[in-house]
């Protein structure tokens, strides 16, 4: 193990449900695997321990003095442009270390090419399907997660569109998991206007957890509900061999200095339409009330937790549901 070489943080974003953290750690150990000869450390921003401050005091009791920070999200929301970063300069003011911090998956042609494959998957299961012919009368829902950020709904979007053109669909929508319109069942039940009879609903998300299973729900109901139209569920993204490509060129931007973040359209930066009061706001975390708190497995006896997450940081109520 080598100390010459900066130490790797992957920051999760952490969730309730034990099967997505397991799938995270999934992750990153085949990440891991990528540099036998570097340190590697992997923590949570909410929920789940060790939290981003554990990681980094054990890579520093492992001789580490540089880390280069990976944050494992898809898109640049508030977590990854506000969130981790304002907890990664405190930690360097701390511990008096060098803390680098990488881009986001983002939009990104391994991605796409991890997509299609996901979506490929779901083709192979329908019976006397034909791509080449009957793409044209297949309907592609891609949802996301959804978030307070337009920068990172509007990408969604993008994907959307890269999977329609590349793949040949008839159409594409887009929708999310929670906190941005439209959600799954509205999304679907206005697709029922433009008469397709298949329809293929993708995940654009890492892992399962509440989020996915509650798209899974909505595309099975929406399903019972309309006989007549097919609609078959297209697993998530998970540990797909370009995902991981993806994160190693992340880190390799860092050593590099190419790590860019989206900065045209950032809200606190530039007055975006309809949030033009976060302009200039200080970057500060505010996962501190969930931090390490656990999973459903570990509160099942005890609810205490869930019941303050809304009352006091309501405008936060998008972190509290993984």
């Amino acid at each position: 193990m080598s100390n010459d070489k900066p130490a790797i943080l992957f920051v999760g974003h952490g969730s309730r449900d034990d099967e997505a953290v397991s799938e995270f750690y999934q992750l990153a150990d085949n990440f891991k695997q990528r540099f036998p000869d570097r340190m590697v450390e992997t923590g949570f921003l909410e929920f789940v321990r060790p939290i981003i401050a554990d990681a980094v005091e054990k890579l520093i009791a492992q001789g580490a003095t540089k880390i280069h920070a990976v944050p494992g999200m898809l898109m640049i929301g508030a977590h990854a442009k506000n969130d981790i970063p304002s907890e990664l300069n405190n930690l360097q003011l701390k511990h008096g270390i060098k803390i680098e911090y990488g881009a986001e998956l983002g939009i990104d042609s391994k991605m796409l090419q991890a997509a299609r494959d996901r979506i490929e998957e779901a083709e192979a299961s329908i019976e006397n399907y034909d791509a080449n012919k009957d793409r044209r009368d297949t309907l592609l829902v891609v949802v996301g997660r959804g978030a307070t950020d337009p920068d990172a709904n509007s990408n969604i979007s993008k994907i959307t569109r890269f999977l329609e053109e590349g793949m040949g669909f008839g159409w594409s929508t887009t929708a999310y998991s929670g906190v941005a319109d439209p959600l799954v069942p509205a999304a679907l039940e206005r697709t029922k206007g433009l008469g397709f009879k298949r329809v293929i609903v993708f995940p654009y998300f890492l892992f399962t957890g509440r989020l996915v299973k509650r798209i899974n729900n909505a595309a099975n109901e929406f399903a019972a509900a309309n006989p007549d139209i097919q609609v078959i569920n297209a697993p998530y993204l998970n540990a797909h061999n370009k995902v991981i490509d993806t994160f190693v060129e992340r880190l390799e931007q860092i050593s590099s200095g190419d790590a860019k973040m989206n900065c045209q359209l950032c809200q606190y930066r530039v007055q975006i339409i309809g949030a033009e009061h976060k302009v200039g706001q200080p970057q500060e975390g505010h996962h501190h009330h969930v931090q390490g708190i656990g999973t459903d497995a570990d509160h099942s006896h005890d609810h205490h937790h869930h019941h303050h997450h809304g009352e006091h940081h309501g405008h936060h109520h998008h972190g509290t549901d993984k």
